[in-house]
């Protein structure tokens, strides 16, 4: 029986396991619809079970709904239509000049300015054959535009494989917009998996601007941004040490929480060196291992390498371990290979294994160090002492009657290879009455310093025992007054903030005793507030001393605090005796200078300065501004002074040239030694689908040698970097660096 409607919408329900009844169904009710302006059909494997699920990418059984000005055929076998046919099934919705379905086969074919929709991605061709069921199928000479990677392309011909797989023949791929996109992926077969969010490229070559730039048999990139095992871009970039050098990592997604990047780097100048870097993170442990190593350097003939691991774990509720190792083969390590896994200016490479237990106010840890030590010939430095190991417990409440109490003890024991090793043992409970109001504090506090020597490889006849008690009282005091206020035109609440703190310890001769990890503490705000002046355990100094500071704030009404002043000074009642270099105090110390703030909403400035009170000059001082007008554009300026070992300017920008143009530079130039200690300098540029950066950094690696090293990495949204990555470098070096990826 052959059918042909026009202008009609009858209504198709056809089950193949009654292909008469549907045939006499279709005779006799289509003809009652003859007045109706559109013919539809609709063809659905289970009719009552389609009713009651809503159409969606997942549902197998949801109907197909097809409409059409014509229709024509055998409803049992095929049924044609033609003129503005739409196919509706679940996600996709299909257009085209004429389609046939097959009933048999659940197969449809179309021709003719073929359109469609396929959950959300976009597909125009000439012909179509789609298996609606399984949604397997094909189309020739398609341009497509794919929603989750925002990418689109042209190919011969589209192979779906299943709703989330599918093969790109003879195509391209691309994330820009537009008909000639600036950068476009070519491959023989481009394999695109949904379900996984992987897309593999086969005999394929990346063109930019019109110019092939990167052929390779086999690339492997994550359709939305995700990690996937496959071989990443080449890496190119360029040292003095070095000369050339060309990376081919080869990334490993083992599992969600874990992976393995391997990275054989050929440098020019010295040879083949192997990387390897793993990460790993779970519920109770983490950590992130680096190796890499070089056979026979060619210009030192050694083997060289390097290692770099760290790792944290909780063991039991109340038990953490954690260690962090860091080694390599040689001194001159960091200055070779600049971008290794050993920090550039790097000379002291800590090795240490921690376990800590947590109690209900207390923890006790176990801990063993020690430091390998890469020399400068030019600016030796001295080897710390390793503990092997230290055990410490430290205790404390608050509000127990009142009172805050703590407790800090160590046992541990040093070595050196070539100074006086021992054992150290310290004891050291402190208790404090905090008396605290909203206008002023007051807190008295009481501490004893506690100690302990027994040391092994002494000089013949001197003592090998020292014993140390060491009482501290110091009361710490201050007010807080407000006022309302206005700076700059904006209403402000301003604070002043007098403090006065006050220490009397008595002292101890302590010149016999060794010193393991003790040294006279940084002057500043935060010292000039402590009981003792050294770092350590090894020198409790002997002090009759107040503090006297002033601290002025004014702050917003969100709580920011809009500019900063502070002045202080520490002043002496005795003579202090207790020293490591025999040197002699001053009745007062150098008097401090800060001040810290927000000039306007884009302009921010710091700066903090010690004067000497016995000449009367600069001993350091540090100088900073900031202009920050818009994201992405910023300028900084410092002013480093220490007398007699340092001076330095500091410049630093981000700053947009022109559109999509930006610039970045850093300049450290020493005003002492009349030369540039580091300096960058490049450009970025950023465009609606890719971005370009190159950087050109000199970097001192040791006191006497720099090394020059170039970044040039073009990076292509949605497929890959190509080339060195220089964002980290910019953010360390640019304060409020913001890569121009970033929205």
């Amino acid at each position: 029986m052959t059918l042909e409607y026009m202008r009609r919408k009858p209504v198709l329900s056809h089950s193949p396991l009654f292909p008469t009844i549907s045939a006499i169904v279709v005779a006799v009710l289509v003809p009652a619809f003859f007045a109706q302006a559109q013919a539809q059909a609709l063809v659905s494997k289970n009719s009552s079970a389609s009713q009651d699920k809503a159409a969606g990418k997942d549902d197998k059984d949801a109907p197909t709904v097809i409409r059409a000005e014509k229709i024509s055929g055998r409803p049992e076998r095929f049924i044609n239509f033609d003129i503005d046919v739409e196919v509706v099934k679940g996600g996709t919705t299909l257009y085209a000049d004429r389609a046939t379905y097959r009933n048999l086969e659940d197969q449809l074919d179309a021709s003719g300015h073929i359109r469609m929709q396929r959950y959300g991605d976009c597909y125009s061709g000439d012909t179509l054959s789609l298996q609606l069921d399984s949604g397997a199928g094909f189309v020739t000479h398609p341009v497509y535009k794919l929603l989750r990677s925002n990418a689109q392309g042209r190919a011969e011909r589209i192979d779906f494989e299943s709703e989330e797989r599918s093969t790109i023949q003879q195509g391209t791929y691309s994330t820009c917009e537009g008909p000639d996109p600036d950068w476009y992926l070519r491959a023989d077969t481009l394999k695109l998996d949904t379900g996984l969010d992987t897309g593999v490229a086969g005999k394929s070559v990346v063109i930019f601007k019109g110019v092939p730039i990167m052929a390779t048999p086999a690339l492997t990139f994550p359709l939305s941004g995700a990690r996937h095992s496959g071989l990443l871009p080449p890496v190119l970039g360029a040292s003095s040490k070095g000369g050339p050098e060309l990376t081919l990592p080869y990334y490993f997604n083992i599992a969600p929480n874990r992976d393995l990047t391997v990275y054989p780097k050929l440098i020019a100048q010295r040879g083949l060196q192997l990387g390897l870097e793993g990460r790993y993170l779970g519920e109770t442990y983490a950590g992130e291992t680096s190796v890499e190593g070089l056979s026979n350097d060619r210009q030192t003939g050694t083997n060289r390498y390097a290692l770099a691991s760290v790792h944290q774990q909780k063991l039991l509720p109340q038990l953490d371990f954690s260690w962090n190792i860091n080694t390599a083969s040689d001194d001159d390590y960091p200055a070779d290979f600049s971008r290794s896994i050993t920090k550039t200016a790097q000379r002291l490479l800590l090795r240490e294994v921690n376990l800590v237990y947590y109690g209900a106010f207390w923890n006790a840890a176990l801990r063993t160090s020690n430091y390998q030590v890469l020399q400068d010939a030019a600016a030796p430095i001295a080897r710390p002492y390793d503990r092997m190991p230290q055990l410490q417990l430290h205790a404390e409440q608050h509000d127990v009657l009142g009172l805050d109490w703590s407790l800090d003890t160590m046992l541990t024991r040093f070595w050196h290879p070539s100074m006086v090793r021992g054992d150290r043992a310290v004891f050291n409970p402190q208790v404090s009455l905090p008396l605290v109001q909203p206008g002023y504090f007051v807190v008295p506090k009481l501490s004893l310093h506690a100690s302990n020597y027994h040391l092994q490889n002494q000089a013949p006849g001197q003592d090998v025992d020292f014993h140390r008690l060491v009482p501290t009282f110091s009361l710490d005091s201050g007010l807080v007054f407000e006022r309302p206020a206005s700076l700059f035109g904006q209403d402000l609440t301003q604070t002043l903030e007098p403090r006065l703190f006050y220490v009397k310890t008595p002292y101890r001769d302590q010149s016999a005793f060794p010193n393991f990890d003790s040294a006279l503490a940084d002057f500043n705000f935060a010292q000039i507030f402590s009981e003792n002046r050294y770092t350590g355990h090894d020198r409790i100094g002997d002090s009759n001393q107040i503090t006297a500071a002033l601290v002025s704030r004014y702050i917003e009404g969100s709580g920011d605090e809009s500019l900063k002043l502070a002045i202080g000074q520490r002043f002496y009642f005795n003579t202090q005796r207790v020293s490591l270099d025999n040197s002699v105090n001053p009745s007062r110390s150098d008097l401090l200078l800060a001040a810290a703030g927000k000039l306007s909403p884009s302009l921010s400035g710091e700066l903090a300065l010690q004067l000497s009170q016995t000449d009367h000059q600069s001993v350091r001082a540090n100088y900073g501004l900031r202009w920050q007008p818009a994201p992405k554009s910023v300028l900084n300026a410092a002013y480093r002074f220490q007398r007699g070992t340092l001076e330095q300017v500091d410049f630093s920008a981000q700053w947009p040239l022109a559109q999509r143009w930006y610039a970045v530079g850093r300049s450290n130039y020493s005003l002492l030694d009349k030369k540039l200690v580091d300096s960058l300098g490049g450009f970025e540029y950023k465009d609606d689908c890719w971005s370009f950066r190159f950087v050109a950094q000199r970097f001192a690696t040791s006191s006497a040698v720099s090394t020059t090293a170039f970044f040039i990495q073009l990076e292509l949204n949605g497929l890959a970097r190509l080339g060195s990555n220089p964002i980290d470098v910019l953010k360390r070096n640019i304060s409020g660096y913001q890569p121009i990826n970033e929205r």
